[in-house]
């Protein structure tokens, strides 16, 4: 197996906003090489530590990175494993691909190699970055482009990846990034951002359902907190920060009756005090070591201790 190589993005803000008790129980909901879990692992004395990623490479590389600790391995994606978890005192939810999984070139999410189309975080299985490139319709390529990549060239992309499909299957990185580059007007092509990141991130995201049932994750992840239990989400680009941002600002509204109602009949209560008004962002001495982290904003949330209205 590929050494696992993961630099935590923001180690010390996470720590600090989860406030672990030696004694609590924690969640590492993306473990990935088991960075962030290893410093919380460290604060525990009697306490216990889920760690969850559908990756097995990633839990292998956390499993040997946490021996001697307190600490249960799951694999699978985290969205359908918190409702079975026991209630805990804090949850960090690292969302989005690991640096390992980027500078791997077999598993084909990056565009700087050339490599087979694969793009799953469990390799195991599901469908790949090929089955969909070489299966879905143009509309359909077109939608998940501008959904998930918000690239405005889009549909140009995705007709000609059909163009080129006809002739024969599309199999690798490189064969994608020569259509990429190919179907954007020239002027395009070699200003402004990267022309492949976009469609890339479009694709990694659809494959691995990133963005399904994440609002409701959030929910969830809240739901499990005890009193006082605190939620960290560490999100690299708009529409997962979206989505997060949103769940967290429904779960501390207090009533979402129409403003013309005269008392409150939703029973709504507020369920989450926001730490984090504005994200957090990576510090410059962190960015001079780790690029990555430059679109990395963490929100933080602290459960509230639930008052029932009369």
């Amino acid at each position: 197996m590929t050494e696992f190589n993961h630099i935590p993005v923001m180690l010390n803000e996470v720590i600090q906003g989860l406030n672990v008790d030696p004694n609590g129980i924690y969640v590492d909901a993306t473990v990935g090489g088991g960075n962030h879990s290893l410093a919380i692992a460290k604060l525990l004395k009697d306490g216990k530590l889920y760690c969850i990623d559908k990756d097995d490479e990633a839990l292998a590389a956390a499993s040997e990175k946490l021996k001697g600790y307190r600490v249960e391995f799951i694999k699978g994606d985290f969205k359908k494993i918190l409702p079975t978890l026991p209630p805990y005192d804090g949850i960090l939810m690292d969302l989005g691909v690991s640096s390992h999984q980027l500078d791997t070139p077999e598993r084909g999410f990056s565009y700087r190699f050339d490599a087979p189309l694969d793009m799953r975080m469990d390799n195991t299985s599901g469908q790949t970055a090929k089955d969909v490139v070489n299966g879905l319709s143009q509309d359909e390529l077109t939608d998940i482009f501008f959904k998930y990549g918000e690239d405005k060239y889009s549909r140009l992309i995705a007709r000609k990846i059909v163009e080129k499909r006809a002739e024969k299957q599309i199999e690798t990185t490189k064969e994608l990034c020569d259509i990429i580059l190919s179907a954007i007007p020239p002027k395009a092509r070699y200003s402004g951002s990267n022309p492949y990141m976009r469609i890339f991130q479009a694709l990694r995201i659809y494959v691995n359902g990133e963005l399904d049932g994440l609002y409701e994750a959030v929910i969830e992840g809240v739901k499990k907190l005890k009193p006082h239990g605190r939620i960290c989400v560490i999100t690299f680009h708009s529409l997962e920060d979206r989505a997060v941002k949103t769940a967290m600002k429904y779960l501390e509204q207090d009533c979402i009756c129409p403003p013309n109602f005269p008392i409150c009949k939703c029973g709504k209560v507020s369920e989450l005090k926001i730490i984090t008004k504005k994200p957090l962002t990576a510090t410059k001495e962190e960015l001079e070591n780790n690029k990555r982290a430059e679109c990395a904003k963490l929100r933080i949330g602290e459960k509230k201790v639930a008052i029932k209205k009369l």
